[in-house]
């Protein structure tokens, strides 16, 4: 009986993607994202910006797929799902993206197609695994940014890229997935804006007056690899603004304070906070000259949550090093 349900499920979404008649003008109140042009003779089906998120890309630094250590990319996200006519295939949709990307100055992360996807090279397992919550599969839920118009269930026409670009000092990631089924071909372009939680990058001045006013800041643009106490070339501004703070003030001493969200095991976390605050700490006395005896390294795992871990924002407030005057 399970499996007869299941199988109308899968049959109902094959209908309804299958009849999809493709537009002829966009949608009310959608636009294209600045940097990158949409692909000739396509309609925007489905807009949605999501002002801040955590993104799930499984895309390892050797430009292949990882789906068991995905990039986490916070900040703003867009979605944006175009249709086009069927004649253009999904590699012929990849290839003008990355011509494109190369235009728009975007570094190449990954470009592949059709049984290069992997996963039973099945565009209804790639869904389950990119985008849904739960499943047979390890799921990144990309789906909480919204998807408009299902995908086809057993078409094996689909590619994949993912490209990295900086504007204003941002890091901006465009992730594209196009499929096509019987009478469009469906392009889904997602946008994301890397940035911290917190406006602003952290400055000697607001330290000094968060030490101040509260005895310890928190600081958020200091960022580590996933799961591990590597700090990203990205920190470096922060990390100096802290050092010029700790060198004008060489007679106080300061706790350098890791924290985790909760997520994942406990002990774990507890190690990795303080690892996290040992690299920072070493990063101040090695390459600023901060004095050894100022600072004392600790990590507190999510023992001191400042929000709520059951949202993602909340848990990218708990994610921070705070300096704590001693």
């Amino acid at each position: 009986m399970k499996k007869l349900i299941m199988m109308c499920i899968i049959g109902i979404l094959f209908i309804s993607t299958s009849l999809y008649a493709q537009r002829t003008s966009d949608i009310e109140n959608s636009k294209d994202y600045p940097l990158i042009s949409r692909f000739d003779g396509s309609f925007i089906e489905f807009y949605k910006e999501t002002k801040w998120g955590a993104y799930k890309l499984p895309v390892n630094d050797k430009g292949a797929l990882d789906w068991d250590n995905p990039k986490v990319l916070e900040g703003k996200v867009i979605r944006i799902q175009y249709s086009t006519s069927i004649d253009n295939n999904s590699e012929f949709v990849l290839q003008n993206y990355k011509a494109a990307f190369k235009k728009a100055g975007f570094n190449i992360l990954i470009a592949i197609a059709n049984e290069e996807l992997g996963v039973s090279d099945r565009p209804h397992t790639w869904h389950a695994m990119y985008y849904t919550s739960d499943g047979y599969y390890k799921c990144l839920n990309n789906s909480k940014f919204g998807l408009g118009i299902n995908f086809p269930i057993w078409k094996n026409n689909h590619s994949f890229i993912a490209a990295c670009g900086n504007k204003d000092g941002k890091d901006i990631y465009a992730i594209i997935y196009t499929v096509v089924s019987d009478n469009i071909t469906l392009i889904t372009q997602d946008i994301i804006e890397v940035e911290a939680i917190e406006t602003g990058m952290v400055s000697a001045e607001n330290i000094a007056k968060g030490i101040q006013t509260d005895g310890h800041i928190a600081i958020y643009d200091i960022l580590f690899e996933t799961g591990k106490s590597d700090i990203k070339p990205e920190s470096e501004v922060a990390i100096k603004s802290v050092a010029d703070y700790m060198n004008n003030n060489t007679n106080k001493k300061f706790y350098i304070v890791g924290h985790t969200d909760n997520a994942g095991d406990f002990l774990a976390n507890m190690t990795l906070s303080e690892n996290r605050a040992k690299a920072v700490l070493n990063e101040l006395i090695t390459k600023y000259a901060i004095k050894a005896e100022q600072l004392k390294a600790y990590g507190v795992s999510s023992l001191a949550p400042i929000a709520s871990n059951s949202t993602e924002e909340g848990k990218a407030k708990n994610r921070r090093v705070d300096i704590v005057e001693q």
